[in-house]
């Protein structure tokens, strides 16, 4: 007997939301719960899969120009817009906090893509988006979804047992905090992982 085909990857978005501290720079992450069937009693950050309605949802400001280009590397204009759009549905939903409503996705940056190995029996191909602390309002509470959630400091959270695609995106973190704004508007490709290793797109 063949081995069964591996799961389709849904498409799914993530939000590293950044705040600037005295001693250094702290990212809002929480636990999935344990009854979660995808990465239960896990540290992440804010974030799951599209929603159809996603696709045509309205936005107060775009994605900017330099972030849907790379995400159109792998993705079509219309999924572009919808992956903006869910991870603002999703830090509203999980945080409490918002980029308002209708969204504003101009202060987005896209920071890496990483693809759930095709072994799981539940994969996502996850866009990572990086929005400062600033760019959001709202009290921290959120629906229950995520527990713990609170800003740790980046390297306070490598520090902790995280999984591989989550210490590899809080390490491009690094990377991109270290470039300047002229850099990360200037870049033409993004860290991907596929199949557990990180290659540019």
């Amino acid at each position: 007997m063949s081995d069964p085909a591996p799961a389709t990857p849904r498409h799914a978005a993530s939000l590293l939301v950044l705040r600037p501290t005295h001693s250094g720079p702290e990212v809002l992450m929480g636990l999935r719960g344990a009854g979660h069937k995808f990465m239960p009693n896990r540290l992440v950050f804010p974030g799951g899969a599209v929603d159809p309605a996603d696709h045509a949802a309205p936005a107060a400001s775009p994605l900017p120009a330099h972030v849907r280009r790379r995400l159109e590397v792998s993705a079509d204009a219309s999924l572009a817009h919808a992956l903006g759009i869910a991870a603002a549905r999703e830090l509203l939903e999980e945080t409490g906090l918002s980029l308002g409503a209708p969204p504003h996705l101009a202060p987005l940056d896209y920071l890496s893509r990483a693809v759930t190995p095709p072994v799981s029996p539940i994969r996502f191909d996850a866009r990572f988006f990086v929005v400062d602390a600033e760019a959001v309002s709202g009290t921290l509470a959120g629906s229950g979804e995520l527990e713990d959630l609170r800003w740790f400091g980046v390297n306070e959270a490598l520090a902790l047992d995280l999984v591989n695609a989550t210490r590899g995106v809080l390490t491009k973190l690094l990377e991109w905090l270290a470039m300047s704004p002229q850099e990360r508007t200037s870049r033409t490709t993004t860290p991907a992982m596929l199949s557990r290793v990180w290659h540019e797109e």
